[in-house]
């Protein structure tokens, strides 16, 4: 079975998570791909195949005869999908032979422009999977699911000598949780690499370093006829607090290594106002100079306004695995020969995002990023390729058998 096809089959099966949830994982529907994953793993032969009470699945293959001093290798992607877009009822549209045109998304009217995305003339010949228009496609992360599955099969059923894998894959990626309950002791890999990219012969090994600001406005409400001097507009002060923060400096404005504040959510009338926002740098420096910035406004607002108006609180949700990934950096080397072997030239980008791998790197288990062959992820506008894909399962071949 190709890769896409496993996709197909995944993509059929409703995963997004919840972040309001306090579950594990947050939503229960995860665990029904959970339980297709270890069956279909137990049907490779892969016997220690399972999933644990919090619905992260393991499994591992030993080593060849001959080949039990190799290192371990770790191959790791996450089973929801993202709550920015609908992930249910997915119906994906299927283009063989695809002619590098515009394609119309079912009956949705929406359409997967070459102006939008001018990749998709490189993709011309290829079997173009996308939506319908009304759902995300989910491949990100099912197609990085399908080809370590692919891989794995082939590699059971070609019996090439390799040391110990190790396979995992984790709930609630999409909403910062995944690696909360990854257990790495157990897991067994002295590296691994998550395989949750885009374009197949990507390597990742850079993440933004990534918080979460919230700030709470406290207002004064009385009646507009009487608020001279007295009414204090809590989403008006919410306007101002967002206009203290530099224009250019926005996720639509930046690139590359670039940072931003985005504002994600907002609420507010008079008496209150919340601003929800995510805070990304690479540079660690930069980064804090972010965080800081907003305890300043934090700050000013409540000499201007009053103590305890406006209360700002941060959390950290990730930082660059660079920091952990550079002590070892044989493992992008390995990568990158992986990718050369298909006749591709590696791509090194930063994530500009976060990833498992980032917070795993932290927790002892050194681990970048792997393209799955998927562009557009979250959104309608989600599509793969079939071959693309075909060289994702190759490329992590290639790395088992160094």
């Amino acid at each position: 079975m190709r890769a896409y096809e496993r996709l197909l089959n995944y993509v059929k099966i409703w995963t997004t998570s919840d972040e309001e949830s306090e579950k594990v994982p947050s939503t229960d529907r995860q665990l029904d791909l959970a339980g297709v994953l270890v069956e279909e793993m137990k049907e490779m032969g892969i016997e220690d195949a399972h999933a644990d009470e919090k619905g992260y699945v393991y499994g591992s293959i030993p080593a060849t005869g001959g080949m039990e001093n190799k290192p371990a290798i770790g191959f790791i992607a996450h089973m929801d999908t993202a709550p920015d877009f609908n992930g249910k009822g997915v119906n994906p549209q299927i283009i063989e032979n695809y002619d590098g045109k515009d394609v119309s998304l079912g009956s949705s009217g929406r359409v997967l422009s070459v102006s939008d995305f001018p990749h998709l003339k490189e993709l011309k010949g290829r079997t173009l999977i996308t939506t319908d228009g009304t759902t995300l496609l989910g491949a990100d992360d099912k197609a990085g699911i399908a080809d370590i599955m692919t891989a794995m099969d082939e590699i059971i059923k070609e019996n090439k000598p390799h040391g110990r894998l190790c396979i995992g894959f984790t709930p609630d990626e999409e909403i910062g949780r995944g690696a909360d309950c990854f257990d790495v002791e157990k897991f067994g890999a002295d590296f691994a690499y998550t395989v949750d990219g885009s374009k197949e012969g990507e390597i990742e090994y850079e993440n933004f370093n990534a918080s979460e600001a919230v700030f709470k406005v406290h207002g004064v409400n009385v009646h507009p006829g009487e608020a001279k001097n007295i009414m204090v507009n809590a989403s008006l002060l919410a306007m101002e607090i967002n206009g203290q923060l530099p224009q250019d400096e926005t996720p639509r404005h930046t690139e590359g290594y670039e940072g931003f504040y985005h504002l994600t959510d907002m609420t507010g009338n008079v008496e209150y106002a919340e601003l929800k926002y995510i805070v990304r740098d690479h540079d660690s420096r930069l980064f804090k100079e972010k965080e800081e910035k907003l305890r300043s406004i934090e700050k000013q607002m409540n000499d201007k306004y009053g103590a305890g108006m406006v209360e700002l609180t941060i959390r950290e949700s990730y930082r660059n695995m660079r920091e952990k990934i550079e002590s070892c950096m044989y493992i992008v080397k390995n990568a990158k020969e992986a990718i050369k072997m298909e006749g591709i030239e590696p791509k090194i980008s930063p994530i500009r995002g976060g990833t498992d791998g980032a917070r795993l790197s932290f927790m002892g288990l050194p681990c970048p990023n792997l393209g799955t062959g998927g562009y557009a992820f979250h959104g309608p506008f989600e599509h793969i390729t079939a071959e693309g894909m075909d060289i994702a399962v190759n490329i992590i071949k290639n790395i088992v058998g160094m």
